[in-house]
């Protein structure tokens, strides 16, 4: 699978193996997740941002070679949600992943899809184990650039990063080294701070003029490990829910809010997380745990110099 159409730069990040068209609007996409990673969690374990990388390859892939949307046009997210079985946590299901993709409420512009929704339904070694929605936009080169101003240019703005917080501990967060930790450490009900660091090889494969939205769910993701450490038992992530209102830009802090929500129909206990920069809501998360059977910690090794949408 040629890395463009996934929008990365690192071959080794490309998840998606191939595809084919099974209706007017649906697909089924094949992947392969790797047996060893330096920043997610594989093998027999289950890292749910992997699923939500690998869910998102597909938008491009699609767009581009099923929609023939250019190369070079910008993809925004509007929203994302996925739901994960919590079977799949701790189960040998193999590397083989199917993604069946259905596309609906598309709107042209011109003969290309201008947005569209997402569903999908997810299967590892022919087992069902998640569930996913997402909308998004697609704009020209130019349309882009104006819609971004001053901050079009993405290696500039790279280099206006803010320094970067102090990191939560990485034990905390599910992760295996300080590199990969993007929340500052704090407790309960404190704002925390976002942490960027343009160098890491998986959200900064190659140059972009904002904080990429799958930093912003890895963010949601370490939030809730780190707050859910004080429950006494280990907890998995099994939904999530998000929108993206606004970029959140490089050269300015970014904070994160948390608040418990009440459980949901079926008891599992949920968070709300919000990336808040200049007084808005750039991004906010609903994210459900289920008590986890066996604790899964951790990753393979740091993120290697040299190894993302």
């Amino acid at each position: 699978m040629p890395q463009h159409y996934v929008h990365k730069s690192n071959a080794a990040e490309v998840y998606l193996k191939n595809w084919t068209r099974t209706g007017p609007d649906a697909f089924r996409v094949g992947a392969d997740w790797p047996a060893t990673h330096a920043f997610y969690r594989v093998g027999t374990a289950f890292d749910p941002l992997l699923l939500c990388e690998t869910i998102r390859q597909t938008f491009p892939l699609l767009c581009h070679a099923a929609y023939e949307v250019p190369i070079g046009h910008q993809l925004i997210w509007e929203s994302f949600a996925f739901q994960v079985d919590s079977a799949a946590y701790g189960a040998d299901l193999g590397s083989e992943v199917e993604l069946h993709v259905e596309c609906f409420d598309l709107s042209y512009r011109g003969s290309r899809p201008a947005a569209l929704s997402m569903r999908m339904v997810i299967t590892r070694g022919g087992v069902e184990v998640a569930t996913a929605h997402t909308r998004f936009t697609t704009h020209t080169p130019g349309v882009y650039r104006r819609l971004r101003g001053a901050h079009a240019d993405a290696s500039a703005a790279m280099a206006r990063s803010v320094p970067a917080p102090v990191p939560a501990a990485a034990d905390d967060v599910r992760r295996s080294h300080v590199d990969d930790v993007v929340i500052s450490p704090g407790t309960p009900g404190e704002d925390r701070q976002l942490r960027v660091l343009p160098p890491h090889p998986v959200h900064f494969d190659h140059p972009v003029d904002h904080v990429p939205g799958m930093l912003l769910l890895e963010s949601a993701h370490q939030l809730t490990y780190d707050l859910m450490r004080g429950s006494g038992r280990p907890v998995e992530i099994t939904a999530l829910d998000c929108t993206f209102t606004q970029y959140v830009e490089l050269d300015a802090p970014c904070a994160l809010r948390s608040e418990p929500l009440g459980p949901d129909d079926a008891g599992r206990a949920r968070l709300r997380v919000e990336a808040v920069q200049a007084g808005r809501v750039a991004f906010a998360a609903t994210v459900t745990t289920t008590a986890a059977t066996v604790a899964e910690t951790g990753a393979d090794g740091p993120a290697g110099k040299g190894r993302e949408a």
